[in-house]
C-alpha cells in the first residue's frame, strides 16, 4: 500500500486572500477516525469497515486512527492499550485486512521508528507539540506527521513545530486544532484561530471529539459529546482539510474517552453532511 491513497493532500496550502470564504478543495475531505485506544479485534474491525464504507459512499478520504498507548490518562488505573509492539502488530494487520491507511500517536522518540513501520501517519499528541526530540524522531522516519496544537498554544506558535519538523526532514506535515484552555475544565474553539492555522501553509485538521472534552474533570475527563457534530460541520464550512472523529459502537463501553466518543451508528449520516458542506464551501471558493 502506498503511503496515502490521496496524493497531493499534503501539498502546500494556497495562500488565502483577506476576506475569502472557506477555501478548501485541493482534494477530498480527509476523515481521520476510529476508537480512542485499540479495542478488541472484532470491535476495531467493525469500526474500520463501517468508516471505510461510509467514507467511500460519501467520496471522502479515510485514515483509521487508534492509539496503542494512552500515556496521558487522567488516572493511573485507566486502561492504556495493548502497548507498542502488540499495538503496532494489530494496526499492521488491520491496515492490510481492511485496505486503509492508518495513524497512531507516539509519546517518546524511541517509539517513532517502530510505529512508522505499521502506520501511514504519525500523530504527535497536543501536550507534546513542543517536544523537539519527539518531532525530530517522527520526521526522521519519512512518514507523514500530524501535530496536534497544544491546548496551551496560540495558532502562530505552531509555526515552531512545523519548522522543527521541516528542519528534521519532514515533507508531509499537517496540524490539528483541538481547542484551547479557557479556565479550568473547558476547551474553546476559535475559528479565527483556525484561519490563522491555515495561514501557516500546511493542511489543517479539526479534532471534533476532543474539542468537546472537559479535561481533568474528576478521575476521567468529561465532555459534551453531543456538540461534536456541530463543531465538525462548522470546521468543514470554515475550510479545514481534514476532520478527526473518535467513535465506538457502544460509547459507554469504550476503553477511553467515553464522554466524548461518538456513536458509530451516527457517523455515516454525519459524513454525508460533511461531504455536502465541503462541496458547498468549494463552490463558494470557486465563485469568489
Amino acid at each position: 500500500m502506498s503511503s496515502l491513497d490521496f496524493p497531493g493532500f499534503f501539498s502546500p496550502r494556497a495562500p488565502r486572500e483577506s476576506g475569502d470564504l472557506a477555501l478548501a478543495a485541493r482534494g477530498p475531505l480527509l476523515i481521520i477516525a476510529g476508537p480512542c485506544v485499540l479495542e478488541a479485534e472484532e470491535v476495531n474491525l467493525e469500526i474500520a469497515m463501517t468508516l471505510r464504507d461510509a467514507c467511500a459512499e460519501a467520496k471522502l478520504a479515510f485514515v483509521f486512527k487508534a492509539s496503542f498507548d494512552k500515556a496521558n490518562r487522567s488516572s493511573v488505573s485507566s486502561p492504556r492499550g495493548p502497548g507498542l509492539e502488540r499495538g503496532c502488530d494489530m494496526l499492521s494487520a488491520l491496515r492490510e485486512r481492511v485496505g486503509v491507511a492508518v495513524t497512531t500517536d507516539i509519546h517518546e522518540p524511541s517509539q517513532a521508528a517502530r510505529a512508522a513501520k505499521a502506520v501511514d501517519i504519525l500523530q504527535i499528541p497536543a501536550f507534546l507539540a513542543r517536544q523537539t526530540d519527539l518531532l525530530a524522531a517522527a520526521a526522521a522516519t519519512g512518514r507523514a506527521v500530524n501535530v496536534k496544537k497544544g491546548q496551551f498554544m496560540a495558532p502562530a506558535e505552531m509555526a515552531g513545530a512545523i519548522g522543527k519538523l521541516r528542519e528534521a526532514g519532514a515533507t508531509q506535515v499537517m496540524v490539528t486544532e483541538r481547542g484551547t484552555f479557557f479556565g479550568y475544565h473547558r476547551l474553546v474553539n476559535d475559528f479565527v484561530g483556525i484561519a490563522d492555522l491555515m495561514d501557516l501553509g500546511v493542511p489543517v485538521c479539526f479534532d471534533a471529539t476532543h474539542s468537546t472534552q472537559r479535561p481533568g474533570e474528576g478521575t476521567t475527563s468529561g465532555g459534551h459529546s453531543h456538540r461534536a457534530p456541530l463543531l465538525a460541520r462548522a470546521a468543514v464550512a470554515a475550510g479545514v482539510d481534514a476532520v478527526f472523529l473518535e467513535c465506538h459502537p457502544k460509547p459507554e463501553h469504550s476503553l477511553s474517552d467515553p464522554a466524548t466518543i461518538q456513536p458509530l451508528a451516527l457517523i455515516p449520516a454525519l459524513l454525508r453532511q460533511l461531504a455536502r458542506l465541503r462541496e458547498a464551501a468549494s463552490m463558494g471558493a470557486r465563485a469568489t
